[in-house]
């Protein structure tokens, strides 16, 4: 299933290069910058009847268009990027169905258990989807934080998916070291992520053709979503047609038993 994705960036909709990401911005690598306002996509997700679609906010000075984006799509997107126990309901009560969250629950490199306990405590489980966007070291997969520039001591394994899992409703994973390049997707990591799931999990990073929404959907058995950003004609790309996207939605909820 397609998943759409609006990151915002010092107020507008960009496309980055997610490894470039980093305190300073030096050397941010930006593939797209709209024109257009975050709620135009909004707008148009919701004609396209998009769900479990999520808005990043990537630094600081995101959060009006962040929540104008979610107001004129109540209920449609997942919002992540400096979620905590104080914001995170200012952002339900205002339209996100989920709030996503990586870099408060990671402190010195480790899970801070009580963190994400307090975390779920405040939001529910059914509203909270974790975050464990991922770059690879020594050939593991580490969760990475803090604009995916800190590795983490926690591997991605079957043993961390399905503990985390038992907090969340979903899981979102970046597959930073291809996102924003469309040079092709981590299709090792989308094998793990198919034989490792106990929850739905949005894959991103790395898209290139209409035909990997049809192979995740094959390797996934409809428990991996696609996120496709920079490749997308709506956000400057030459690769993949959003429309194109859209109906392979449309044809796949056709297909399956009512």
């Amino acid at each position: 299933m397609f998943r759409p994705c609006i990151d915002l960036h010092e107020g507008k909709v960009k496309q980055i290069v997610g490894v470039t990401l980093s305190e300073d911005e030096k050397g941010l690598l930006t593939n797209f910058v709209s024109e257009k306002p975050s709620f135009w996509y909004a707008n148009l997700f919701q004609k396209d009847s998009l769900m479990g679609g999520h808005i990043v906010m990537l630094g600081q000075g995101n959060e009006s268009a962040a929540i104008e984006a979610l107001h004129a799509y109540p209920g449609g997107f997942q919002i992540g990027g400096g979620i905590t126990p104080v914001n995170a309901a200012l952002y339900l009560d205002n339209g996100a169905s989920h709030v996503i969250v990586t870099s408060y629950i990671f402190h010195d490199g480790v899970l801070r258990m009580e963190r994400l306990e307090l975390l779920q405590k405040i939001v529910g489980k059914k509203r909270l989807v974790l975050d464990l966007s991922c770059r690879k070291k020594d050939n593991d997969y580490y969760i990475v934080t803090d604009r995916w520039q800190k590795f983490t001591q926690v591997k991605l394994s079957r043993q961390t998916i399905q503990e985390y899992s038992g907090y969340c409703d979903e899981l979102l994973i970046h597959a930073v070291d291809v996102e924003g390049t469309c040079t092709g997707i981590d299709w090792t990591l989308v094998q793990n992520l198919s034989e490792w799931a106990v929850c739905p999990i949005t894959y991103a990073g790395g898209a290139k053709s209409i035909k990997d929404l049809e192979q995740i959907e094959k390797i996934g058995r409809g428990r991996i979503h696609l996120t496709i950003g920079s490749a997308l004609d709506i956000f400057g790309g030459t690769l993949i047609r959003y429309q194109d996207a859209v109906n392979f939605n449309k044809k796949l909820s056709r297909s399956k038993p009512k």
